[in-house]
């Protein structure tokens, strides 16, 4: 019994849910046929825009930030790295000599003493080494004039003695042999007066020896040994002069370099810092950073020439021209300025950016008290002027496969589907060349309120469906992007 029971329990419910989905099933598709007549029913409620002719002026409007165009770069002069120790606020007006920098000059003092110290060591060297160098160029001299004429007029009187000894031992020498001839002498006084002759040769060979050897090779010998001494002394001497001149210059430059390291304005005026770009490593100045030498520490702006630098997209910087008016807008003033410089090369992209390409572009402004470097500015730059043309709003075309369309409404009621031909515009209107009469009627916003411009904006181009190259290249693309791509074409904005 109870599994009847349950058996017609089950049954019941399943009655009950399927009476029920038949009833939402009913609830919804009638909502959608309300829906739907309600939206064919409202056309003749749209919003609408009347076809005129009016002025129009299309510009573009980029941020920038004053500056000046004369800037005096105060500079650091002082060699390597060195640290401020005081800086003056940014944006003091200075009279010309004020102080505006003082650097660290501990380091340069320390070099001071001690370049100070070895150019008097160097000097003193110097000195001595002169004094040797003046008696060594004396020795030769005194050579040459002295000891080598002593030298040789002892050995040419040793010369003349063994001389004089050689004719007296020849004079007796022959007298003994005289004397031995006659017998009156023996052999052995014969034979000793002969050994005497040839004491006396040897010794005369033997002095002129001398002599030849004293002019021929002691004194060339002694006279290239006091020429090098004299040469090693003056290449001293000098080697210290330079080395003592070194040391000077470098203590006159360390002593220079301390004066420089005190920064005074070259001019009267303000000063302000140089702000580093993004993509630049030069911080502003601030007591305790290091700094080194041609750094631009700061600026001094020259007020009555000033300028605003603003970035111009690579899609429009082809009609921006030289000369053009700017309308800029300061916090508390608008002035009038032309186009005044366009850069050829454009900023680096990159994140800090957007990856967006400018090219930066300068504004001169006219004379005007209260400019200051750094403020921020909005710019105007007005590329055309159109007068008395067909325009409409920008909302009312729609961009497709079949062209450019909009529709208008009649004075029926009814909604006609035109195709247009456009010109230039602005962020608001847009110049109708073709396709549009004055006193028309165009529809505000028709994918919201128009079905045939649902149907138009939702169907492919027929030269999508044409091109297979395309489609290739949209198969081979991510799924991220052509979901993004469906996603943009689908969800269009309703009313």
């Amino acid at each position: 019994m109870s599994d009847i029971k349950d058996r017609k329990k089950s049954v019941v419910l399943k009655l009950v849910f399927l009476v029920a989905l038949l009833g939402i099933i009913a609830i919804g598709f009638r909502t959608y046929s309300k829906a739907g007549s309600t939206v064919e029913g409202s056309s003749a409620e749209v919003l609408t825009h009347t076809v005129s002719r009016q002025n129009l002026s299309v510009s573009i409007t980029e941020q920038g930030t004053l500056e000046s165009r004369q800037n005096v770069e105060v500079k650091c002069k002082v060699r390597g790295e060195n640290t401020v120790i005081w800086v003056i606020e940014n944006g003091s007006e200075v009279k010309k000599g004020d102080v505006l920098v003082k650097l660290d000059t501990l380091v340069i003092e320390d070099t001071i003493n001690e370049r100070s110290k070895y150019a008097l060591w160097s000097l003193s060297g110097a000195e001595r080494t002169r004094a040797n160098a003046k008696r060594a160029a004396l020795a030769i001299k005194e050579y040459e004039e002295g000891r080598f004429v002593i030298q040789l007029k002892t050995l040419e009187k040793d010369l003349a003695i063994a001389e004089s000894n050689l004719r007296v031992a020849r004079n007796m020498a022959q007298h003994a042999k005289q004397m031995f001839e006659r017998g009156y002498e023996p052999q052995i006084e014969l034979d000793e007066k002969l050994f005497s002759v040839t004491q006396a040769e040897l010794a005369v060979n033997e002095s002129k020896t001398a002599i030849h050897v004293l002019n021929v090779y002691t004194k060339n010998l002694e006279l290239e040994q006091l020429r090098g001494e004299l040469k090693a002394a003056e290449a001293n001497r000098d080697s210290l002069n330079e080395r003592a001149k070194m040391d000077g210059t470098r203590r006159d430059l360390a002593m220079a370099e301390k004066e420089l390291c005190t920064i005074r304005a070259p001019k009267s005026g303000m000063v302000i810092y140089p702000s580093a770009q993004s993509w630049e490593k030069t911080p502003d100045i601030e007591e305790g950073a290091t700094v080194h030498r041609d750094q631009k520490l700061l600026l001094m702006p020259d007020l009555k020439h000033m300028q605003v630098k603003v970035g111009i997209h690579e899609s429009i910087i082809e009609r921006v021209s030289l000369g053009m008016q700017a309308k800029i807008t300061l916090p508390e003033h608008e002035l009038d300025g032309d186009v005044a410089e366009i850069a050829a090369i454009a900023e680096p992209a990159s994140w800090w950016t957007g990856n967006l390409v400018k090219y930066e572009t300068v504004v001169e402004l006219p004379e005007f008290e209260g400019l200051r470097p750094g403020m921020s500015a909005e710019v105007e730059i007005f590329l055309a002027d159109y007068e008395n043309v067909i325009t409409i709003p920008v909302t009312t075309v729609i961009e497709t496969g079949e062209g450019t369309l909009c529709w208008v409404q009649l004075s029926s009621g009814e909604v006609e589907r035109r195709t247009v031909v456009l010109g230039d515009s602005d962020d608001v209107m847009i110049v109708v060349n073709s396709g549009l009469d004055v006193g028309d009627r165009v529809v505000l916003n028709p994918r919201g309120t128009v079905q045939d411009a649902r149907d138009v904006s939702l169907s492919p181009s027929s030269q999508d469906e044409d091109s297979t190259e395309e489609k290739s290249s949209d198969e081979n693309q991510p799924s991220g992007i052509r979901q993004t791509e469906e996603r943009d074409t689908v969800d269009v904005p309703r009313s």
